[in-house]
C-alpha cells in the first residue's frame, strides 16, 4: 500500500500566509488610492454619497453623516461615488460643480497618493536591508576588470550613461542592461569635475549578459541617509516602470512579458517566502515599491476609463473652458473600460497558464 503523504496545518499556513500578504498589500493599495479621492473631496466639500472598499455584495456598510462606508466581498477594487460626478446635477456641492483645478486634484490624489507610498516603501527598504546603501560612485574594480583601462576611475560619481540621468543605483544596472549595442558613454564627476568617458565596453558572461566588473560605494544607514535616498531611488524606479511602458507599447515586450493580479500576487507570495528564509525584506520591500508606483503611474496615463484619461478631459475643458460633452466623455471611458477589462482577462489567462506550466515543469 502507498503511503499518503501527511499535510500538516503549518504546511498549510506556509503557502496560505504568502499569497494573504500578497491580497492585503493590494487591498491597501486600493485604500489609499480611493483614500485619496476621498479626503480631497471631503476638502473641497465635494458631496461624497458612499467610499467603499471591494466590489459585489456588501458585507459590511454604515453611514455617517451624509457618506455610506461599506466594505464588500470581493477584495479586487475600491471606489469613491461622488455627488455629480458621471452625471449634472442641481447640487452645488456636487462634483460637476466644483471648479476645474478642484477637480482635477482630487481625481489626481489617488494616483499621486500610490507613488507616494512606493517613495514610503522605498524608504523602508533602504531601512531594512542588511548590507550599506549603495550610491552611484565607483568603490573600486575587480581584478579581471576592463572598463578601468577605458577610463573609470575608482572614485569617479556616475552622473549619465548614454544621455540619460543616473539618480540612484537602481539606475546603474537597467541602464547597462537595457542598452543594445553594449557600448556606453558616461558623464562621472570627477574631482569636481563633469568628466566625459566615451565607448566603454563591458566583458561578457558566458550567457552572453553584462560582467559589472566594478563595485559602487555603500554608505551607512542612518535616518537622514535613508530620507535623502529615498526620493531619488524612487525616481529611478518610476522611470523604469516608464521606460518598460515604452518598451512594450514599441513592441519590444509582448502581452506574455505581462503580470496581471494574479500573476503580481504569485510574485509578491514567492518573495515574502524568500524574504522570511533569507531573514532579509528588503527585496520584498522592493518589489511592493515597484508595485505601487506602477499602478500610481499606469493609473495616471491619459487613458480612456482611467484617471488620467479623465484628468486629459479635465486640462482640455481648462483650456478651452467649458467642459467636453458628458455623452461623448462617457462613451469613450465606456469603451476604455471595456478594452481594459479585456486586455485584463487577457493577462489574467496568460498567468493562471503560466502557473500550470509552473505545476507541470
Amino acid at each position: 500500500m502507498s503511503a499518503i503523504p501527511l499535510i500538516t496545518a503549518g504546511a498549510v499556513w506556509g503557502k496560505v500566509w504568502p499569497i494573504l500578504v500578497a491580497i492585503i498589500f493590494f487591498g491597501l493599495i486600493i485604500v489609499f488610492h480611493e483614500l485619496g479621492h476621498f479626503l480631497f473631496a471631503k476638502l473641497f466639500k465635494v458631496q461624497v454619497n458612499e467610499f467603499s472598499i471591494g466590489m459585489g455584495p456588501a458585507i459590511f456598510k454604515k453611514k455617517f453623516g451624509e457618506t455610506k462606508y461599506a466594505l464588500r466581498l470581493f477584495p479586487i477594487g475600491g471606489y469613491v461615488s461622488m455627488e455629480g460626478e458621471d452625471e449634472d446635477s442641481e447640487n452645488e456641492r456636487a462634483f460637476c460643480n466644483a471648479k476645474a483645478w478642484k477637480r482635477f486634484i482630487i481625481i489626481a490624489a489617488g494616483g499621486v497618493i500610490n507613488l507616494i507610498m512606493g517613495v514610503i516603501l522605498v524608504a523602508v527598504m533602504l531601512g531594512v536591508r542588511n548590507d550599506l546603501i549603495g550610491t552611484t560612485e565607483i568603490f573600486g574594480f575587480y581584478d579581471d576588470a576592463v572598463t578601468n583601462t577605458q577610463g573609470l576611475q575608482a572614485g569617479d560619481e556616475i552622473k549619465k550613461i548614454n544621455d540619460k540621468t543616473v539618480f540612484g543605483e537602481f539606475d546603474l544596472g537597467y541602464l547597462l542592461a537595457s542598452d543594445k549595442d553594449g557600448v556606453y558613454d558616461f558623464v562621472v564627476e570627477r574631482n569636481g569635475e563633469k568628466v566625459n568617458v566615451n565607448d566603454v565596453e563591458f566583458a561578457k558572461h558566458e550567457d552572453g549578459s553584462l560582467y559589472l566588473d566594478f563595485s559602487i560605494l555603500g554608505k551607512e544607514k542612518t535616518f537622514l541617509n535613508v530620507i535623502s535616498r529615498a526620493i531619488p531611488e524612487s525616481v529611478s524606479i518610476a522611470r523604469i516602470v516608464w521606460m518598460s511602458l515604452f518598451d512594450l507599447v514599441t513592441g519590444q515586450y509582448g502581452l506574455k512579458d505581462l503580470s496581471g493580479p494574479i500573476g503580481t500576487v504569485t510574485i509578491i507570495a514567492d518573495t515574502a517566502q524568500s524574504a522570511v528564509v533569507k531573514t532579509d525584506f528588503s527585496q520584498l520591500f522592493l518589489m511592493l515599491a515597484l508595485i505601487a508606483i506602477n499602478i500610481g503611474i499606469f493609473n495616471l496615463l491619459p487613458l480612456p476609463a482611467l484617471d488620467g484619461g479623465r484628468l486629459f478631459f479635465l486640462v482640455i475643458e481648462m483650456i478651452i473652458r467649458r467642459p467636453v460633452s458628458r455623452k461623448y466623455e462617457g462613451w469613450i471611458h465606456a469603451i476604455g473600460l471595456v478594452l481594459l477589462l479585456l486586455l485584463m482577462v487577457v493577462i489574467s489567462f496568460s498567468d493562471i497558464l503560466k502557473l500550470i506550466k509552473g505545476q507541470v515543469y
